[in-house]
């Protein structure tokens, strides 16, 4: 008896806290809107994350869901010539591959059309905007974040947003902090309005020096201390290596890590190959992932898959997958299950393009009548693929 009692109390209870919790959820509704707040469950939009690829398989799968969150703020850092402009440039192409539409804000004013036209990118609807200081260029991106119709704007580079006060100054006067309380500023607007439009914001940051420092990294970025919180993701991107072909550089190897990720486990690390002519180098990082993940066999200098040898040194091996892109689609949709990322479609797939370096006629008729030459695994050839 003591225990029905009980337990009919507790129900009771709980019936006029529901009740309590609906009459409050009323309320707030009424003076704030609806969608003011809701059960997490009930909210699509946050239960659904879209993301969109970085161009880089390999960097895809180190972020954890499978590229950039939308309606998030994404920080790109490392030092100059490391490939962090490529970066966005190929996230920009992917977004518009998707029939996103995307714009680039360039406060460095050093954006290359033709390059970005390599990478792509559709110069035509790509939107661009070059203002002349930083409060313009940051009421830009909010106008546009407003809009709710852009998909991806990117940010190049923080260290460029100089505020107006400094550019009507005189050179040689002191601006202490002034760049911070911008980047405060804006970021507590931008933050709001970002997530509920779904627009991904990626800003573009430079590497500065800690004066004084004993112990640790001096290395700080430009802009105070509120993008480190604001971001999402965070990518520290460093050039490890120069990729050679006959001694001539033809492109660099690079390492991405995530030192932030709100979204997925952080501190995992991705490499691949930036190539001048045409960027991210997708059949590399392919054949990297295809043998770390046992799909395809190395021994030595040769490869094989399922059995039968498919090429001595990645060079051949990136033409044997350019060849056979049935091939690639399947070991690529088999690297992406095994890591949890979404498989693709294959009639979504746009047939690649070969593009070869030009050569010196000679040289190919040399070459024609010898056997394929052994590339290393390291450098990189000229045959790459183009969007």
């Amino acid at each position: 008896m003591k225990k029905e009692k009980a337990d009919k109390a507790l129900e009771k209870e709980t019936d006029q806290r529901k009740q309590a919790i609906d009459a409050a959820l009323g309320q707030i509704e009424k003076q704030f809107g609806k969608g003011s707040i809701m059960r997490l469950g009930a909210d699509t939009r946050m239960a659904e994350m879209n993301v969109v690829s970085t161009g880089s398989l390999d960097l895809d799968i180190a972020l954890g869901i499978g590229g950039f969150p939308s309606g998030r703020i994404i920080e790109i850092y490392g030092p100059e010539s490391s490939g962090k402009t490529t970066l966005t440039l190929s996230a920009i192409a992917e977004t518009q591959k998707k029939g996103g539409i995307a714009a680039f804000i360039d406060a460095e004013h050093a954006l290359d059309p033709s390059y970005a036209k390599k990478l792509g990118v559709n110069v035509d609807d790509l939107l661009v905007a070059q203002p002349d200081n930083g409060e313009e260029a940051l009421e830009i991106c909010e106008s546009l974040v407003r809009s709710n119709a852009i998909d991806l704007i990117v940010i190049d580079s923080v260290a460029a947003l100089v505020p107006k006060a400094e550019i009507e100054g005189d050179m040689g006067d002191s601006h202490m902090g002034l760049q911070a309380r911008l980047m405060s500023q804006a970021l507590r607007k931008l933050t709001g309005t970002i997530s509920k439009s779904s627009t991904t914001v990626i800003f573009i940051n430079q590497i500065r020096m800690k004066i004084g420092v004993m112990f640790g990294s001096p290395e700080t970025t430009t802009g105070g201390n509120a993008l480190k919180f604001y971001a999402s993701i965070r990518l520290d991107i460093r050039r490890i290596e120069t990729l050679k072909e006959k001694e001539e550089p033809v492109g660099n190897r690079v390492r991405v890590k995530v030192v932030k990720n709100k979204c997925a486990p952080p501190f995992r690390q991705a490499e691949f190959d930036i190539m001048y002519a045409n960027g991210i180098n997708r059949e590399s990082s392919l054949i990297d992932l295809a043998v770390r993940h046992d799909l395809v066999a190395k021994a030595g200098s040769w490869y094989s898959y399922n059995g039968e040898k498919i090429g001595q040194g990645k060079e051949q091996v990136r033409n044997f997958f350019l060849e056979n892109p049935d091939i690639a689609f399947k070991i690529e949709n088999q690297v992406r299950d095994l890591n949890g990322l979404p498989v693709l479609d294959q009639a979504k797939i746009q047939t690649r393009e070969v593009k070869s370096i030009e050569r010196d006629p000679k040289e190919t008729k040399e070459t024609k009548s010898k056997q394929p030459v052994s590339f290393s695994t390291e450098g990189d050839g000229d045959i790459a693929v183009g969007e």
